[in-house]
């Protein structure tokens, strides 16, 4: 982990991003529990919320991560670094399991090839959000910096 950038100056617009990203989880998740209310948790059936299919299982699922993930933007240390990049690492390994069984029984969230491809690409976002928005001390950032600066890693490049 000593790679990752520290303090770097993005960091704010990572957050937010984070944070959008967090806010349309959270939005989509109570939208799907309005929608699915009353059906089968795990149910099969064609029922949508924002343009990705859904059941009440996967909709109570987003409210969590959605707010999960807005804590994590708002917070100034590390913990939103942390949470993305755990984030970022269930929403790839959920949405690759879910298109391996995307027409099966198996499929118990409902996913649809739209919501794969929105979780892939939410995984990634999250995951380069995770990457940048490392917090430390200005020492470590100024060390971070010389390392990147230094005439040997001038020639690796």
């Amino acid at each position: 982990m000593a790679h990752f950038p520290v303090n770097h100056p993005a960091r704010p617009l990572y957050r937010v991003l984070s944070g959008l990203i967090g806010l349309y989880i959270l939005v989509f998740g109570v939208y799907g529990v309005a929608v699915t209310w009353g059906d089968p948790l795990f149910s099969r059936s064609g029922t949508y919320a924002l343009g990705l299919r859904t059941n009440l299982a996967f909709s109570l699922v987003s409210v969590v991560f959605g707010i999960v993930l807005m804590i994590g933007a708002s917070r100034r240390g590390n913990l939103g670094h942390y949470m993305d990049l755990t984030a970022g690492a269930v929403f790839l390994v959920t949405a690759i399991l879910m298109m391996s069984v995307l027409q099966t029984s198996a499929n118990f969230l409902n996913f649809s090839m739209s919501t794969v491809i929105v979780s892939l690409v939410f995984g990634l976002i999250l995951l380069a959000t995770g990457l940048y928005d490392k917090v430390g001390p200005p020492e470590h950032a100024e060390e971070e910096r010389r390392r990147r600066e230094h005439p040997i890693a001038e020639t690796h490049r």
